[in-house]
């Protein structure tokens, strides 16, 4: 890759702003490296990182249960399996909106995968949170099985699959600014969305009961989180392939600092999740460049022992 001084990239920006006035001392290759590659990569890692931590929270919140992350109710296998089909019917080549059809079936089949999960789980007009994680590990797993069929009878398309993995183990991989200005800020409003339902699910804490003695509806609670959760889920997913880990960690990070106020969790968690991402996806591409690192594997690696030392600094102290 093409390195640019930082200097060079923050007069570049500079120079950029309305009122910026500096004399390029720099190629203009430099120039449309930044504004055509990496911005674009900076901003897309600010909005997958946004949309899982900020997911992540809500699945926490909505499960009631700290081990929940945005790929807990088998969207992972979801995304997995749309991706794998769309490599071996159409192709990497075809395209929508900016998009190869890897990320949008991956998208969609994350889509996908959530809702048949509600619909399985939905009974009699309620939804049991134990029933939501059990239909999700099942859907998830049926899902997995078909995206490993499919792999294996495709011996054929096995440079395609291969992409396709490549693509599954998460990285932040745009061409140029059309997928990033589509998705971001729909990630926007979904995480302002969410905003509305922050004090419900501070209720939902409490208990079903609790909630609903104060005026909580709990279906539709439950089913606006759900929504939100999903939307923001996809939407990382067509932009990075699954990056694991963020929607796990973040919020735990988060809560341990400011506690389990949902109304202050879910903002913070936002920012920290895209400043999180940001960084793992420098490290990744610079760490052992020129070879890139897929920053699904490097923020496993690197969130893992983090989380480690952030539970045990708790001391027992976490609260959910």
């Amino acid at each position: 890759s093409v390195s640019i001084h930082p200097l060079t990239a923050l007069a570049a920006v500079w120079n950029a702003l309305p009122f910026g006035d500096v004399t390029p001392w720099w190629p203009d290759t430099d120039t449309q490296i930044l504004f055509g590659i990496r911005l674009p990569r900076v901003v897309a890692a600010a909005g997958v990182g946004a949309a899982l931590a900020a997911s992540g929270v809500l699945f926490q919140a909505l499960l009631r249960n700290p081990l929940a992350d945005p790929f807990v109710i088998g969207s992972s296998g979801g995304a997995a399996l749309g991706a794998a089909l769309g490599a071996l019917l159409l192709g990497r080549h075809v395209t929508l909106l900016g998009f190869g059809i890897v990320p949008l079936l991956g998208f969609a089949g994350a889509f996908a995968a959530v809702w048949v999960v509600y619909g399985i789980s939905r009974h009699r007009g309620r939804t049991s949170i134990s029933s939501l994680i059990l239909a999700g590990f099942a859907v998830g797993s049926v899902a997995g099985a078909l995206n490993a069929l499919v792999v294996m009878l495709s011996d054929q398309l096995r440079l395609r699959i291969a992409q396709t993995f490549a693509w599954l183990l998460g990285g932040i991989s745009v061409n140029g600014w059309t997928p990033v200005v589509t998705v971001v800020p729909v990630v926007l409003i979904a995480v302002a969305a969410a905003m509305f339902l922050t004090w419900r699910l501070n209720a939902l804490a409490m208990g079903e009961r609790q909630a609903a003695r104060v005026g909580v509806n709990v279906e539709r609670t439950r089913l606006a989180a759900l929504v939100l959760a999903s939307i923001l889920t996809a939407l990382a997913v067509s932009l990075s392939g699954l990056v694991a880990f963020v929607g796990l960690l973040v919020p735990h990070g988060v809560r341990l600092m400011i506690g389990p106020n949902n109304r202050l969790l879910l903002p913070a968690a936002a920012i920290a999740g895209a400043a999180y991402l940001i960084v793992m996806d420098l490290l990744a591409r610079t760490v052992l460049a020129p070879v890139e690192l897929p920053v699904g594997i490097f923020s496993a690696i690197v969130g893992s022992p983090l989380f480690i030392v952030l539970l045990r600094r708790a001391r027992g102290s976490y609260d959910f």
